[in-house]
């Protein structure tokens, strides 16, 4: 018992941790296709690409796991029925729940770990993911000079270099406007040559020029002193030096207790004591709304005698016509502006509290659904794995070949599921603990049916068994229905009958 233990352990372990590196590769590749026009060209150095795909890899867990815990189990199966190992354990004795009984312990660990996973380390990879992502995008990109072409990322200067070295450090033919302090071209530098280089804290780029002039406007300093004789100066010079303020192209990072209130980088403990404070404040918001607006509520009785007495009966006031009959002529476009007023106010009150309901209602149903996604991450490796093992002893086929394709089917069906029913969710349209559970309740059913038809060797992906079936289906009707059972008439037959009669 132990050895058949033993036997299937290793034959799921080696297929669960290719495919989930496997599973890891493919997402990451996902994730730079999406954000490549964030990355490139920023001068990023080595290890914030490295820092940014390892925290976008503990990320893509939650996705990678039941992944390859669907493949895995049905390539673990489907190599032992191809090979008739299940065969020879089912005639040792042994059932295959018995023999899949340490899968599911090893199972529910990983289950549990990705419970874990999802309560305390994700919350703080989120968290760091999500703030160096945004400091990523919002980067500007490397000040880079094409020849031939300005370049503007530099904010109040243009900078054209007609050629430049192999290593991009020395430029020639340099031609550079200056326009911090006018919009205008009032002042021009040209120079042979200009070697590029950084300071030591990489804030500002240093451009040491040679063999160059500077043509200068004095006009646009001293516009109302008029000066004929400096109305245009012209500096020469041998070597010089312009500084370029970079601190715009450098990484900031960003404080990451901005981000801690978001609701994908909290954990349980957190996610009750937000919800909890949520709640309150809508409860304050939909208490204040009565009390803002009750004052506007009331009739003009005071203000409007009524003098008709054939419209007053008692204390009670009724009115034959209209709300207008009980006010006096006089009065009564006085009365219809007030009221007027009083309904936009109302209004204006109502829009602006249903607006501030509507965002902390919304913040209530993210709560939620990261509650609610805490556990159903770790349910869904169990499900996908209870899918995925009977499905492989019943196709009976290993490799990377079917297997693959029918994981890939049933995750996506999964995932689609998942999705729809969780933005269903989002948007209101269901309670969020069904949209989050709603895959894992409808595919339930199908992982019962699978494991009792793997239990009982029915063999569901037969082809020969449905060929068959149908074979004896179509005979069926034939002999019920007479189809197809007419004798043909013979025409040699019914000429020797038609002699026989005249004879």
């Amino acid at each position: 018992m132990k050895k058949i233990h033993i036997l299937i352990l290793k034959s799921f372990i080696r297929p669960f941790i290719v495919t989930f590196f496997i599973v890891m590769f493919v997402l990451l590749m996902l994730f730079l296709f999406k954000y490549i026009d964030d990355l490139i060209g920023k001068g990023f150095e080595w290890y914030v690409i490295l820092e940014l795909l390892a925290y976008q890899s503990a990320v893509q867990i939650s996705m990678a796991m039941p992944l390859s815990m669907l493949l895995s189990s049905i390539m673990t199966f489907g190599n032992l029925g191809e090979s008739y190992e299940l065969v020879a354990i089912k005639a040792a004795g042994v059932s295959l729940r018995k023999a899949m009984s340490p899968l599911f312990i090893l199972v529910g660990l990983f289950s549990g770990g990705a419970f874990l996973f999802s309560d305390y380390i994700l919350p703080v990879v989120n968290l760091k993911m999500g703030s160096l992502l945004y400091d990523v995008r919002i980067k500007q990109a490397d000040f880079l000079i094409k020849p031939g072409i300005f370049n503007n990322t530099i904010p109040g200067y243009s900078i054209r270099a007609k050629g430049k070295s192999k290593d991009g450090k020395i430029l020639y033919d340099l031609m550079i406007y200056d326009h911090k302090s006018s919009t205008t071209a009032n002042n021009v530098l040209l120079a042979e040559e200009g070697f590029i280089y950084n300071s030591p804290d990489n804030n500002t780029m240093i451009l040491k020029l040679k063999d160059g002039v500077r043509y200068e406007d004095s006009r646009a300093r001293n516009a109302r002193v008029y000066n004929p004789r400096q109305q245009f100066t012209r500096f020469y010079f041998e070597e010089t030096e312009q500084k370029f303020d970079m601190s715009a192209f450098q990484m900031k990072r960003t404080d990451e207790n901005l981000f801690k209130s978001h609701h994908a980088m909290l954990n349980l403990k957190q996610l009750r004591h937000y919800t909890d404070s949520n709640a309150i404040q809508m409860d304050s918001l939909r208490n204040t709304v009565l009390r803002e607006i009750k004052s506007y509520y009331y009739y003009f009785n005071d203000y409007y005698k009524v003098k008709d007495s054939t419209i007053a009966i008692g204390n009670a006031i009724t009115y034959n016509q209209n709300f207008t009959a009980a006010i006096p002529k006089e009065k009564r476009t006085t009365a219809i502006s007030n009221a007027m007023n009083q309904v936009r106010y109302i209004k204006d009150v109502l829009n602006l509290k249903a607006n501030e309901d509507e965002f902390y209602r919304n913040k209530d149903i993210l709560y939620n659904v990261e509650f609610q996604r805490k556990f159903t991450l770790a349910v869904s490796c169990l499900l996908l794995f209870c899918i995925g093992a009977p499905l492989g002893a019943i196709i009976r086929k290993g490799g990377l070949g079917l297997p693959v394709v029918v994981a890939i089917i049933f995750f996506l069906i999964y995932h689609i599921i998942s999705t729809v029913s969780e933005k269903s969710a989002k948007e209101g349209n269901i309670d969020t603990f069904w949209g989050m559970w709603m895959a894992i309740f409808i595919l339930s059913p199908l992982a019962i049916f699978l494991t009792y038809k793997a239990a009982t060797d029915s063999a569901l992906f037969d082809i020969e068994q449905y060929r068959i079936k149908a074979e004896k289906t179509l005979n069926w009707i034939k002999a019920r229905f007479g189809i197809g059972n007419k004798k043909a008439t013979h025409p040699s037959k019914s000429l020797h009958d038609d002699y026989t009669l005249s004879s």
